[in-house]
């Protein structure tokens, strides 16, 4: 004679049944190709399941996991920002608002070929995509190193292209492009074959500072030499590797006239144009 197990019933709402249902779904504990929620019950019950606490994540702890979503997101680390929202996600700890806002970053992950781009750079697989630039036009670029760089306000693919055609940057650093992501162009990224390099091309500038600036500056990842000169404790040498004179640029004429390029000569000449220009919009005469 067979034994007969014991029944019990559970009185829950549809949508509770329906998160029991996922749950025992997650975990195997089917009837055929139904989730069983029985099977699940008794997993808990015979210890085979274990039940934790949801509730004691301390808010420190969650605002940090939040903000590494925002900068995996920043640097093009999406699939792992996706990991992260959706642990969030399982915590009873969050508030509404938050809650919220990580369900929209889940609604509105980047399209299949940013995902596609952050792979080839992981992989360091050359590709090719056609970009749309400010003036409608669509160009096609080989890529044989990228890195996704927030500049500004915007997040960027700073890569080294074959192309260099309509790169206006000094001689050594014309194969160096900065493509804003959101206007390369959908489905239009292929992976080619040839060698992935190690870097953008990069040049060394020498910079002087003076006056408050000497004293507060912060040294960047991409100094090399960051000293004060033997002659004076008043003014500060930095030597700093730069891929872009254009990022370069906006970045220390806020900093004028505190800040001084001293070599390279291609580069001091760009500094002084961008004066000269402004000299001119100001009326002022100025001595070649």
């Amino acid at each position: 004679m067979s034994r007969k197990g014991q029944s019990i019933t559970l009185s829950i709402s549809e949508r509770d049944k329906a998160e029991l249902e996922a749950i025992a779904r997650e975990f195997g504990m089917m009837w055929g190709e139904d989730p069983n929620i029985s099977k699940l019950i008794k997993a808990i019950a015979q210890r085979q399941l274990l039940i934790g606490n949801n509730n004691d994540w301390k808010e420190p702890r969650i605002r940090a996991l939040h903000r590494c979503i925002n900068a995996l997101t920043d640097i093009g680390q999406i699939e792992q920002a996706q990991i992260i929202a959706n642990l969030l996600l399982e915590r009873s700890e969050l508030s509404l608002p938050l809650r919220g806002e990580i369900e929209r970053f889940l609604e509105n992950l980047p399209p299949p070929w940013r995902l596609e781009i952050d792979r080839y750079i992981l992989r360091e697989q050359p590709f090719q995509l056609s970009y749309q630039d400010a003036r409608q036009q669509v160009l096609n670029f080989t890529v044989r190193y990228a890195k996704v760089t927030p500049h500004e306000k915007r997040v960027y693919l700073d890569c080294w292209c074959e192309e260099t055609e309509g790169n206006f940057d000094i001689p050594e650093l014309v194969h160096n492009w900065s493509l804003r992501l959101d206007r390369i162009t959908e489905a239009a990224v292929m992976p080619i074959s040839g060698e992935w390099r190690s870097n953008l091309a990069e040049i060394e500038v020498e910079m002087h500072l003076f006056a408050g600036l000497a004293f507060a500056y912060q040294a960047k990842q991409e100094d090399k030499i960051n000293e004060w000169l033997p002659d004076t404790q008043r003014v500060k040498r930095v030597v700093r590797r730069v891929s872009s004179t254009f990022w370069f640029i906006r970045e220390v004429m806020q900093y004028a006239p505190d800040c001084v390029i001293v070599a390279p000569k291609n580069v001091q000449v760009l500094i002084l144009g961008k004066l000269k220009t402004l000299c001119q919009h100001y009326k002022l005469e100025i001595s070649s």
